[in-house]
């Protein structure tokens, strides 16, 4: 079992940043990739950026250039780094590890992000 808890979201302004923590507990070595993906209102859920193990990083194409995903393994952690912020970003925030050899995902509660003025 994985737990994941998320942090860092909140409502900025257009063209503000904001930065998302997602902190790892629990079987934390069977973990493969972490990722971020986000669900506004009436739409899908979809991928905004991804980590594997191995550093290896991909984005939505309506982030790229804008969100930066990294991670701290000594304290089990990935971020989404979010500048240029748009009002089409804004969305519930939901952190998601794959692990296990049958890559079982996993899921935080969810952040809420508003970019508005």
């Amino acid at each position: 079992q994985v737990q994941l808890v998320e942090s860092g979201g909140g409502l900025v302004q257009p063209g503000g940043s904001l930065r998302l923590s997602c902190a790892a507990s629990g079987s934390i070595f069977s973990i493969s990739a972490m990722g971020w993906y986000r669900q506004a209102p009436g739409k899908e859920r979809e991928l905004v950026a991804r980590i594997t193990s191995g550093g290896s990083t991909n984005y939505a194409d309506s982030v790229k250039g804008r969100f930066t995903i990294s991670r701290n393994n000594a304290k089990n952690t990935v971020y989404l780094q979010m500048n240029s912020l748009k009002p089409e970003d804004t969305a519930v925030y939901y952190c998601n590890a794959q692990a296990g050899i049958a890559l079982h995902n996993y899921w935080g509660q969810g952040t809420q992000v508003t970019v508005s003025s």
